[in-house]
């Protein structure tokens, strides 16, 4: 029978002790305010990406790959040579061309891509354009480096919290609390817009010459935020 009343009133301490927990979990939260605050800056492009491509058609689908081989490693050896220029091979693919309502196979047709990056943006520009004589030009576009994303982020946290803690003082003020507690902050990065690829036509190979002029370039910008979220518990009076 003791036994049974200290089981019993072990339980019942148990769930006084629960109940107690409970009220100061609740009173806790209790003046609580989440808020967030966003700051954001512009950072210029500083990463340059083109990609030409060739597309040719023969009877001898041998012949075919033999020829286009040939082009790619002509252009990427000559990419190779200009000074801090990334050069490398997109895809390659082939497909057959029919004729006579697709019950015969007339010609093969192979396309493949060539893919160039550098942070120096005139050598890529006057490159694109002296390859343009065998390759054509399937997109041009501007991003920002992952080092300087970082950097740009890594300044804004010190702005995000200022830009919290200031609408923190004000929800305290509007609710006449005498000053606040930080509860949790959560700081986000809300990356950088998509870039819109700035996209040109395909010409033939004939519309340039050897010495095309490198297109004037203008790379534009991206904006990197930071966001703050958090809680405040306001002190009242």
């Amino acid at each position: 029978m003791h036994t049974l009343n200290r089981i019993a009133a072990t339980l019942v301490f148990g769930v006084i002790a629960l109940t107690s927990l409970s009220s100061q979990a609740e009173e806790a939260r209790y003046n609580q305010v989440a808020l967030r605050a966003e700051v954001g800056q512009e950072v210029a492009h500083d990463r340059m990406f083109v990609t030409l491509y060739s597309e040719a058609q023969d009877r001898d689908p041998g012949k075919l790959a033999a020829a286009m081989t040939q082009t790619l490693n002509q252009a990427v050896e000559r990419a190779r040579r200009v000074k801090d220029v990334k050069v490398s091979l997109g895809s390659r693919h082939s497909y057959p061309v029919y004729e006579d309502e697709g019950k015969k196979i007339s010609a093969w047709r192979e396309r493949a891509e060539v893919r160039l990056e550098s942070a120096d943006f005139a050598p890529l520009a006057q490159l694109s354009a002296d390859l343009l004589g065998e390759l054509k030009m399937a997109e041009m576009s501007f991003a920002v480096a992952d080092e300087t994303r970082q950097k740009s982020e890594d300044a804004l946290i010190k702005e995000a919290v200022a830009a919290f803690k200031a609408r923190a003082q004000l929800a305290t003020e509007a609710l006449g609390g005498k000053g606040y507690k930080l509860v949790s902050l959560n700081l986000n990065s809300g990356g950088f817009q998509p870039v819109q690829p700035m996209r040109a036509m395909a010409m033939d190979s004939g519309s340039f010459s050897k010495s095309a002029p490198a297109q004037q370039i203008e790379a534009g910008s991206s904006k990197v935020s930071m966001a703050a979220d958090g809680v405040i518990e306001v002190q009242m009076p």
